[in-house]
């Protein structure tokens, strides 16, 4: 069965991702496998050399023990969002589209390469669950489309911490604005917002939250109830064995002794989890929680 791990980019999602693939249960699409997209590897030992591995410094984790060498950069064989492979296996805007891809944008030659990829691949490994990871749109209904029983644990951050983060990241492309950048151009009241903020760079990254944060509402409401589970990375990060627990009893897997040993590797601290109060001054800060107020209020997140 195919499952998503879904967010908006710099959420914890790949936090969860790489928790979920520790399950024997699991098959995912590896690094490795990405790089080697011209070869299309079906992934055939990627659980079993993971599983060996100690889980890399990423998010709020620590290692306990050292890296091994086919977790070293390009050689890792972590779970991945092997954008490179699907598009070009599968679909070649899936990992750039300037929208969200629903279900009306399954073409049958696209259903035909979709099943045939994560089909081929969860034959190959031998999995309960075949967990893939995708960041940006949610593209959900895209998928639901080519398979009905498809699950979605959608992982959500307080907007602030994710403007903050992107703001840091070398792949963001906001400094070209929004009529340059992944997601398409801004709708007009949230391009309203920007030009009222002085087209500032922390309130653009924080309306482009905003607008994924829309799109996963709408992917939500077409998607059935019970194949989709929110969880907070605040939450997973203050008590993860709860959280790791719903997120495994919703896909159906065990709390078995296997993967006790891969969970207990990590290391979960809370440290950074405001850690844009320090590194944004007041006045963006405030710019920020301005056109976010309602979203952040929603999610539960005081401002």
């Amino acid at each position: 069965m195919l499952s998503l791990v879904v967010g908006t980019g710099r959420c914890g999602s790949t936090l969860v991702q790489e928790l979920l693939s520790r399950h024997p249960a699991v098959g995912f699409v590896s690094g490795l496998d990405d790089k080697l997209a011209r070869l299309n590897p079906k992934g055939r030992f990627n659980g079993a050399l993971y599983r060996r591995s100690a889980p890399r410094p990423a998010g709020m984790t620590s290692l306990r023990h050292s890296r091994r060498l086919l977790e070293r950069g390009r050689l890792r064989v972590a779970p991945s969002e092997a954008y490179h492979l699907l598009d070009r296996q599968v679909l070649a805007g899936f990992s750039r589209p300037c929208r969200d891809l629903v279900a009306e944008d399954l073409t049958p030659f696209v259903a035909r390469r979709l099943r045939a990829f994560f089909d081929e691949r969860i034959a190959r490994q031998g999995c309960q669950q075949f967990v893939q990871h995708v960041t940006g749109w949610p593209r959900t209904g895209l998928l639901h489309a080519a398979y009905p029983e498809l699950r979605v644990v959608n992982v959500v951050r307080d907007g602030r911490a994710v403007a903050n983060s992107w703001l840091q990241m070398g792949w963001w492309d906001g400094w070209r604005g929004p009529d340059n950048w992944i997601y398409g151009p801004l709708p007009s009241d949230l391009r309203e917002e920007w030009a009222e903020s002085g087209r500032s760079f922390q309130v653009l990254a924080a309306l482009g939250w905003k607008m994924l944060m829309d799109a996963f509402a709408q992917a939500r409401l077409r998607h059935p109830a019970d194949q989709w589970l929110d969880v907070r990375y605040e939450d997973l990060v203050e008590q993860p064995r709860e959280q790791v627990g719903r997120m495994l009893d919703f896909l159906g897997l065990r709390w078995s002794t296997a993967f006790e040993k891969g969970f207990s590797r990590y290391d979960f601290t809370v440290g950074r989890a405001e850690a844009y109060r320090d590194e944004l001054s007041p006045a963006q800060l405030t710019a920020i929680e301005r056109v976010l107020e309602k979203p952040l209020a929603e999610w539960g997140y005081p401002v």
